[in-house]
């Protein structure tokens, strides 16, 4: 994260935090002595189990050109772009792929269309033969009988 960025919204938390505060501490003046004593032990134990921010800084990113000099922070604007083209090239192998198989399924299925087209129109029957529920239960009962 950007430190500019996280100051003012650490800011607001903090001022947001600061009124919620006094708000509970002026209602408290009108409750019983118990009941504050507890208020105040319940807010021991939290703020004693509250998260400890910690900033972490991260580091710049080293590219090391031909000449064996480490430039920090990815060289110059031709290197972003350069990333994003390489890291692109193995979508772009992935999409070929899909297609490549997706026309040699296609081409499959229409071969094996070609062939029962074929047999259909070589055999002795002709293709009218084929809808005729009678041939069906021919084709039935030869099936059965073998």
């Amino acid at each position: 994260m950007n430190k500019a960025n996280t100051l003012p919204t650490e800011m607001a938390a903090d001022r947001f935090a600061r009124r919620v505060t006094a708000r509970l501490t002026s209602g408290t003046d009108d409750l019983p002595y118990d009941i504050s004593e507890r208020l105040r032990a319940a807010r021991m134990q939290a703020l004693a189990k509250r998260k400890v921010v910690v900033h972490v800084r991260r580091a710049a990113p080293a590219v090391l050109h031909s000449g064996n000099t480490a430039v920090l922070g990815g060289g110059n604007e031709r290197s972003g772009w350069w990333s994003a083209l390489v890291s692109a090239v193995p979508v772009m192998a992935l999409l070929v792929g899909l297609v490549v198989i997706n026309d040699s399924q296609d081409e499959i299925g229409t071969n094996e269309v070609a062939e029962v087209d074929a047999a259909l129109l070589t055999d002795d029957l002709p293709p009218a033969a084929y809808s005729d529920p009678g041939f069906v239960q021919f084709l039935k009962t030869a099936h059965s009988s073998n």
